[in-house]
């Protein structure tokens, strides 16, 4: 008998892949969440009001979380309270002792502190946004509870929406302006990510960081990222002191999401390069490479693929 997983935010860009990866490897996939993920049983659940229906489930990957920069004290910086705070306690609640893979983020790692190479210990406070925030606060209530807790880093690929999107938004009249000199750093293949989500759950509980294998030199990252979409741009550096006030001024104008923020700033500003030791002896290796996506995105290709997995069977 296939084992059965739970995918919580299955229909979002991280639980769809997970998902996916997981049914194609053979398992059966239940996709909770608010709309019906691709692949399996769906099942509603909106992790801010209420708890999940994990019934019959062997395994919960948690992926549902509310993303984003949000202005201090805005409806959606209590919505990211709800979801991955509140959300996490009913999650847990309802796992009930069932092994859970939690899928946290590399920023909660304290920003005021060196980040060249982060292993798990690094302290984790200080954080500059509200995700920052109640995602430490999430994962410190799943180590708690016994979860294995993945701490990627800037997760992009195929049906991304955030991360390399908001990139390509930032180009004006032909430049994209970066905060600071090059500097290094981690990223996460979605499918590397997907792959430690299905991998982790025989390791043993605790936190793990997840990134590619080899940092990137961000310039040149985001040449090749322009490049491959197909968009004429120069890059520009700005000198760090005026990145931070223009931040802080963005922060202090009425809306909801600031066009600029400390967060984003410290996000391309910093070198931030994840030490994946302690995954890796656990016998995960990513297996994707920025590379990877970019020529498939060149030729017009955002399917993805799937890696095999020693973890869980592939599908006859």
């Amino acid at each position: 008998m296939s084992i059965r997983i739970a995918v919580t935010g299955a229909s979002g860009f991280c639980g769809g892949h997970v998902a996916r990866t997981a049914a194609a490897r053979g398992a059966q996939v239940v996709c909770l969440g608010r709309r019906p993920g691709p692949q399996g049983e769906h099942r509603t659940w909106d992790a801010a009001v209420a708890d999940p229906d994990l019934t019959g489930v062997d395994l919960v990957v948690h992926c549902a979380a509310a993303v984003g920069d949000p202005a201090p004290g805005s409806a959606a910086e209590s919505l990211m309270h709800a979801v991955n705070v509140a959300g996490t306690q009913r999650l847990l609640r309802a796992a009930g002792g069932r092994p859970v893979v939690w899928v946290g983020s590399a920023s909660v790692y304290d920003p005021r502190l060196d980040r060249s190479l982060v292993t798990e210990d690094h302290p984790r406070a200080g954080q500059l946004n509200a995700y920052g925030r109640t995602k430490a606060a999430g994962e410190a209530l799943a180590l708690a509870g016994g979860a294995v807790v993945l701490r990627p880093r800037a997760v992009y690929g195929p049906g991304d929406t955030q991360l390399l999107p908001r990139l390509l938004s930032r180009v004006r009249a032909g430049t994209l302006l970066l905060p600071g000199p090059d500097v290094m750093l981690s990223l996460t293949a979605v499918e590397n990510l997907a792959d430690a989500c299905l991998a982790a759950a025989g390791w043993p509980p605790g936190a793990y960081n997840v990134a590619d294998a080899e940092p990137y030199a961000r310039d040149l990252a985001l040449r090749e990222v322009l490049r491959a979409h197909g968009v004429r741009a120069r890059i520009r550096h700005l000198p760090l002191p005026v990145a931070h006030a223009a931040a802080r001024f963005a922060q202090c104008l009425p809306t909801a999401e600031p066009a600029l923020s400390r967060y984003a700033v410290d996000q391309l500003a910093h070198s931030v390069v994840l030490d994946t030791t302690r995954a890796r002896s656990r016998g995960w290796g990513p297996g994707r490479t920025l590379a990877d996506y970019l020529a498939e995105v060149a030729a017009g290709d955002r399917s993805g693929r799937v890696s095999p997995s020693p973890l869980l069977p592939r599908r006859r």
